[in-house]
């Protein structure tokens, strides 16, 4: 008996003492440990974390010295990985014409996706993840590429965005969800922190069906406006962070921007009979567009301290989809005289409805919204485009044209149980 014990405590002593031993002096796992161009070698990284530490640390420094991390193709994320984000640059170059970060279980082509878990992205200090200087496609999967859309749309032709695709024989010519700068579809538990999103090809970050995700301290510059380097042009549909079909239980704080579209937007959308399919490259969406059932409404969402140049939140629903649960608190939406907004300013600190997108929403699809603390200067501070229920608006200062501060483009006894307070008109 004394024996087996000893031979017992030595065996989990021994075990104690490696663990011990071996994590913490555990030399992080970075690229510059790999060969390849920047892609594979960021890649190879992660493959090399998802079987042992789950952590990779891109860092400042580049071993090819070339001081930013260029990357031609997608990064392609694992469940249980940690990036952390060291003081880098991070950017898409003039080839690529794909996402800078995905989650891997999505894709052209992937018709059956399957849930990932535990992702997170996490800066340290100064990080900027930037859109190619010459971007080859920009806007979403309406948008024609063109290479002069001051042109193109003087000639009347409207649903345009920039790329040097343009034109370009056996090319695909119109914009789709790779242009998104960070895309996670079907993740529960997801981190993004402390980053800067610099021109986006069109949306900087977007999720589709994910659960349990936090988002806080994120800067966003995305001017409609780029220089290309030989010439400034225009890239449409902009928006900072997008929640698509069946996004759940988000905290998204401290989120700052200089936008082209929303700076926040959440979108439950039923456009029948125009479905996409998952994986359809045509799509603005990697996965279906398809509202499904009550597993694709988007709830449970916090946002708080958030200020943009341009329009704030927009929740939009049509149809049968819905948006619900989602609580507000501290919206700016303020004019900068150096970056002019598009189209003449903002429309609204905070929309709830929207139209445009398939058929009107179905009344108490869109209930529960809560918002507090607005401050804007566009057109409208809140506009209220469809029906709503069971939704409180308190706290607001708003010194644009409208006639108050909250604006009914709707029925108004489709709107039950609404209360507002304290919404100033300033003069």
């Amino acid at each position: 008996m004394t024996k087996l014990f000893f031979i017992v405590f030595t065996i989990i002593l021994n075990s104690i003492f490696f663990v011990g031993y071996s994590n913490p002096n555990m030399k992080n796992i970075t690229p510059n440990q790999f060969e390849g161009n920047d892609t594979q070698r960021i890649q190879l990284a992660i493959n090399e974390a998802a079987g042992t530490t789950g952590k990779v640390v891109i860092p400042a420094h580049n071993s090819n010295g070339s001081g930013v991390w260029l990357l031609d193709s997608a990064v392609l994320l694992p469940s249980n990985i940690t990036v952390i984000l060291d003081n880098c640059t991070v950017q898409l170059s003039d080839k690529s014409r794909d996402n800078m970060f995905r989650s891997d279980n999505v894709g052209i082509g992937i018709t059956d996706p399957k849930w990932n878990q535990n992702i997170k992205i996490v800066g340290v200090g100064s990080v900027v993840l930037k859109g190619a200087i010459n971007p080859r496609a920009t806007g979403d999967a309406f948008r024609t590429l063109t290479q002069d859309p001051e042109k193109t749309r003087a000639e009347g032709i409207f649903r345009i965005s920039y790329g040097s695709d343009a034109g370009v024989k056996d090319t695909k010519q119109k914009g789709d969800w790779r242009n998104i700068m960070i895309l996670m579809a079907y993740v529960n538990g997801f981190e993004l922190s402390n980053v800067k999103v610099e021109n986006s090809h069109s949306w900087g970050i977007s999720f589709e069906r994910v659960s349990n995700a936090v988002i806080e301290n994120i800067r966003i510059y995305n001017p409609e406006v780029i220089n290309t380097g030989k010439k400034e042009v225009k890239v449409f549909n902009k928006d900072g962070i997008n929640l698509r079909h069946g996004c759940k239980n988000f905290k998204i704080s401290n989120v700052s921007g200089i936008n082209g579209d929303d700076l926040i937007a959440l979108s439950s959308l039923d456009v029948e009979p125009n479905y996409h399919s998952n994986g359809d490259i045509n799509s603005y969406q990697v996965t279906t567009t398809q509202w499904r059932g009550l597993m694709d409404d988007t709830e449970y969402i916090i946002i708080s301290n958030c200020s943009t140049n341009y329009t704030g939140v927009a929740i939009r629903a049509s149809d049968d989809a819905g948006i619900h649960h989602v609580y507000i608190n501290g919206v700016i939406t303020a004019e900068r005289p150096d970056i002019p907004a598009p189209y003449g300013g903002s429309p609204y600190t905070l929309l709830v409805g929207g139209k445009g997108y398939g058929k009107k929403s179905e009344p108490n699809k869109i209930h529960n919204i809560f918002a507090t603390n607005l401050i804007g200067d566009g057109k409208n501070l809140i506009l209220i485009q469809t029906p709503l229920h069971n939704s409180a608006f308190t706290n607001g200062l708003y010194s644009g044209k409208a006639e108050s501060a909250i604006t009914f483009d709707t029925n108004e006894e489709e709107c039950t149980k609404i209360t507002y307070t304290n919404l100033i008109k300033l003069k």
